[in-house]
């Protein structure tokens, strides 16, 4: 597979207080054919200076959606622009080559020449300037992600961090008007990661450009996000502030992007306006009618509407005895069907009555409770940790 690389052209030196403001606009179609007849990238964006996280699946199109603003793609139709500036428009015939689009593009593999110095790597794509200026360049800007220290060596002879470091620096040092980042982070440590988020925070204070970040986690949502955008199969289903989007999903894929385990089909039962909740009866996939009800939040709905409701493994409690004298309005007896354990957390699955919920617990209280399959337990559920979404 050939390697993918992107450096922008070098723009007029700006100093930094004329910093560069930018906005991006992306509104295109794009069809793909595949085995089962076509995936459509169908999108329609706008980007502030700032972090824009992409977020979603496997194959929803984040990466084709990068692709096509750096120019590495066409799309089948639409606009996308910088600044102001159109970089394709298909009714005008616009189509900006790659290498003047002045986007930065880091990729998950860095692309990194391995035979060029950290130095050199990062001076490749001021090759138009003066020698003198391009080392000028080039140090100051491997000063300002603190690799100055590693200029004269080798990919091959530095850490991760650092080759993150340089492949930021290669795609920053030419001064772009946005900057296109697909999952580079992903294989750095949480000090690493936050020290380069840091750092790339920093120099965009003085330069307000657009940054689409490609991830798959969660943490890094909350962490580096001024915007979230989820896309599925090729189109936004979700967008906002992190919290908004994150914390309190309104469709069943923002949902499970989001955490929430245990998703399940309700139809309300009846409503209790005097205290705020409302009853509804679960439903799952193999059952048309289950025999889980749950006291949930009231939302504004009417006796018989449909819905879903989302809960976070996390949220729930496991009890080996039935409880009592508890704040929560939700105890459902059950048994234990498996455990399976994640790192430093064991996920319970309980089937109450047919309906299965998923519970994280830590290695100390399955010990301490001496859980294993088969063993008669019940789910808390909190009223506030029941969800409700759109079906």
């Amino acid at each position: 597979m050939a390697v993918k690389i992107l450096i922008p052209a070098r723009p007029d030196p700006l100093s930094s207080t004329q910093p560069i403001s930018s906005e991006l606009e992306v509104r295109i179609r794009k069809r793909f054919p595949n085995v089962e007849g076509s995936f459509i990238l169908n999108i329609h964006l706008r980007a502030l200076a700032g972090f824009t996280i992409l977020f979603g699946a496997s194959g929803a199109g984040k990466t084709t959606l990068l692709d096509c603003i750096a120019g590495l793609t066409d799309p089948d139709e639409g606009r996308i622009a910088v600044g102001g500036e159109e970089l394709y428009d298909s009714e005008k015939r616009v189509g900006i080559a790659v290498w003047k689009r002045r986007i930065g593009y880091v990729h998950q593999d860095l692309a990194l020449f391995p035979h060029l110095t950290a130095e050199e790597n990062v001076a490749y794509g001021l090759r138009a300037l003066r020698d003198s200026e391009r080392k000028a360049r080039s140090r100051e800007i491997l000063d300002a992600f603190r690799i100055v220290h590693v200029r004269d060596r080798r990919p091959a002879q530095i850490s991760g961090g650092e080759r993150q470091r340089v492949a930021l620096a290669r795609a920053l040092v030419t001064e772009p008007r946005a900057l296109l980042l697909d999952e580079p982070l992903a294989a750095l440590d949480q000090p690493t990661k936050s020290s380069l988020v840091g750092d790339l925070r920093n120099w965009n204070q003085h330069h307000r450009v657009p940054i689409l970040l490609v991830t798959h986690n969660r943490e890094e949502v909350f962490a580096l996000g001024d915007e979230v955008v989820i896309l599925e199969a090729g189109r936004i289903v979700a967008q906002g502030q992190p919290h908004e989007v994150m914390r309190a999903p309104q469709l069943e894929t923002a949902a499970h992007l989001s955490g929430f385990e245990n998703i399940f089909d309700a139809s309300v039962l009846a409503l209790h306006e005097d205290r705020g909740t409302m009853r509804c009866k679960l439903t799952t996939r193999h059952l048309r009618s289950g025999t889980v009800e749950l006291e949930t939040p009231l939302v504004r709905a009417e006796v018989g509407s449909q819905l879903r409701v989302g809960i976070r493994a996390g949220d729930l409690l496991l009890a080996t005895e039935s409880p009592r004298g508890l704040s929560a309005r939700n105890i459902l007896p059950g048994i234990i069907r498996r455990l399976e354990p994640r790192d430093v957390i064991v996920s319970a699955i309980v089937d109450c009555g047919g309906t299965e919920f998923e519970v994280h617990l830590t290695l100390a209280a399955r010990d301490a409770l001496q859980l294993d399959p088969g063993k008669s337990v019940w789910v808390v559920v909190k009223t506030h940790s029941c969800h409700l979404m759109k079906t």
